[in-house]
């Protein structure tokens, strides 16, 4: 069975995403309009429906996420400019976030040239400080944010990864997020997670069934194939989250990720400490590098899990990239392997790329955004910009229910 700390160990040296290689251009390009709009990446998602809950103490009370988190509640940013030069950036919040983008940040783009990445995001960003230092404000400031670096390697006629560093590996590992991993099997990944569905509302009956769910899923996948865990936050408690680990030991875990709430970040700090048997990890519901900063002081996590398109966009998971290699972290992105996380999985310490498209029930629009995959692997895309087949007409086709 594959060792889970060697695997860090085997990464060697990490190499960081260095300042953008484009210099400021002396010729003219300003911003015309901004858009953002709300999308379905999924052909079927539960995503705004209403919820139905059997009394005050229902488990699905604590697990109905409305209409403005994750990826069910996409949104794409629309940024043209004056030359023709559009960027399209993936982000998150729906309706919520689309309105910050109309009613706010827009305000701060229009007129404005669009390679100047870095200041512009420090200006969305302050300007946003005393309501949205995280959360729905950074998924929009992300989608913002992804648009002007699509801009930027589309007028440059650079892909993204190039601008921040170049690729230090022509092909990475993917892993399947699936629940069943025949699917995975199918598709010729080496590398599995499965959601956990039960969590400390389930009681000890919870904790029979993840043992028994994860043990046949290894069974199925051998034991040379990684095993991964993502908790949702479900376990939400040190004593049973420690519990759990001793019980999964046998499992052979590559990692456990979110077993906590994402501010419990002592909590982390604790696991870190006192689980051996598999590495604990989180940063998939933080925000910007500033949140990451408070994460790693207090090394809450032992692998950076980012999602670029509501984490603060390229522009702040470069920093947090490099955060996580000066202290010999690796990064392995939420859904790596769409064409906006890629650029980081090429040029930092990224050993795994998590799936995008592949074997979901994928929209054109979410495939328009995901990378070449092949034999367990995703490749690069030498695209300018983040490479993506959007067009407009894809994302108003597309426009979804997190608008609601």
């Amino acid at each position: 069975m594959r060792s889970r700390r060697s695997f860090i160990a085997a990464l060697g040296g990490a190499s960081v995403a260095s300042a953008p290689a484009f210099a400021q251009a002396r010729d003219s390009l300003k911003i015309v309009s901004v858009e953002a709009v709300p999308v379905r990446l999924w052909t079927r998602s539960s995503q705004g429906r209403l919820p139905q809950f059997d009394g005050l103490y229902d488990p699905a009370r604590w697990r109905y996420s409305g209409p403005y988190s994750q990826l069910a509640s996409a949104i794409i940013v629309t940024i043209k400019t004056d030359q023709g030069v559009t960027g399209y950036g993936l982000g998150a919040g729906g309706a919520a976030a689309a309105e910050i983008v109309h009613g706010h940040l827009r305000h701060l783009l229009v007129g404005t040239d669009p390679r100047n990445v870095e200041l512009l995001w420090e200006q969305m960003y302050m300007s946003g400080i005393y309501y949205g230092r995280r959360g729905v404000f950074v998924m929009a400031l992300s989608g913002v944010d992804n648009a002007l670096w699509d801009i930027a390697g589309k007028y440059a006629q650079t892909p993204i990864y190039r601008m921040i560093g170049g690729a230090t590996q022509e092909k990475v590992p993917g892993y399947i997020t699936n629940s069943d991993p025949s699917v995975g099997l199918d598709l010729g990944f080496e590398h599995f997670k499965l959601a956990v569905r039960d969590g400390l509302t389930e009681g000890r009956d919870g904790m029979l069934r993840t043992e028994k769910t994860l043990s046949e899923a290894r069974d199925a996948i051998g034991p040379d194939r990684s095993l991964m865990i993502d908790c949702g936050c479900r376990w939400n408690d040190i004593g049973y989250t420690l519990e759990m680990a001793r019980r999964l030991d046998p499992v052979g875990l590559y990692f456990i990720e979110e077993p906590l709430s994402p501010d419990n970040i002592l909590g982390y700090q604790r696991l870190v400490n006192e689980v051996d048997s598999t590495l604990i990890v989180s940063g998939e519901h933080e925000y910007t590098q500033y949140g990451y900063q408070m994460l790693l002081h207090h090394g809450g996590t032992e692998i950076l899990q980012p999602d670029i398109t509501w984490c603060g966009g390229i522009t702040a998971v470069r920093k947090i990239a490099v955060m996580g290699a000066e202290r010999g972290l690796p990064i392995i992105p939420h859904r790596g392997s769409s064409l906006y996380g890629m650029p980081i999985v090429l040029t930092a310490n990224a050993p795994l790329a998590e799936s995008f498209g592949t074997g979901d029930a994928a929209t054109d629009l979410m495939l328009a955004m995901s990378s070449p995959y092949k034999e367990g692997h995703y490749f690069a895309t030498d695209k300018p910009g983040f490479g993506t087949e959007i067009t407009e007409k894809m994302v108003h086709d597309h426009a979804g229910s997190s608008a609601l």
